[in-house]
């Protein structure tokens, strides 16, 4: 079954929520807020934009000063297509490829000393990535004001550094287990 396209919607959200907002800024956002639980690289941005232009769900101006420059509204239909799949519900899990969970699933022995550097590496990685978190948080919102401000926002980055933390514990666990 062919994978379900999913970056028109996160575009429409983002030129959405950020009216007159340039094909710059918007690949922009995959490095700063959506980067934390959404990738998508320059390459595919701006063939999507302008599918999207030509679907009408965008328009698109030129900056008087720089030709080269796009700027990008939501038109109304975009913004019904928007509203259409916000309205619909997540009937699955997310779906990972998870390369750490898949090189344990073939090590049937809890002694196997690959275990120990698989888990230290990933201890390792999840550590500085909930450092990231925490700091974007503190940056970010650093109030409750701030916290109203954006809290479609706030939600996605306290459950990244939720699911951070619990990958963490579960690592432990795993930890003390493989040295009894």
């Amino acid at each position: 079954m062919p994978k379900r396209r999913i970056l028109p919607f996160i575009i429409l959200g983002i030129v959405s929520n950020h009216p007159h907002i340039t094909g710059r800024e918007v690949t922009a956002a995959f490095s700063t807020e959506i980067g934390d639980f959404w990738k998508a690289a320059h390459s595919q941005i701006y063939p999507e934009l302008r599918r999207m232009v030509d679907d009408r769900w965008l328009t698109s101006a030129t900056n008087r000063n720089n030709a080269k420059e796009r700027y990008y509204t939501v038109t109304p239909a975009g913004q019904a297509v928007l509203d259409k799949w916000l309205g619909q519900t997540v009937d699955e899990l997310p779906i990972r490829q998870d390369l750490f969970s898949l090189k344990l699933f073939f090590i049937n022995d809890p002694h196997d000393p690959r275990i120990e550097q698989l888990i230290a590496k990933q201890t390792s990685l999840l550590r500085s990535e909930l450092t990231h978190l925490r700091q974007r948080q503190q940056t970010l919102f650093p109030d409750e004001q701030a916290v109203k401000g954006h809290y479609d926002h706030y939600l996605i980055l306290t459950r990244a550094i939720s699911r951070t933390m619990g990958q963490l514990a579960w690592l432990k666990q795993v930890a003390q287990y493989s040295d009894q």
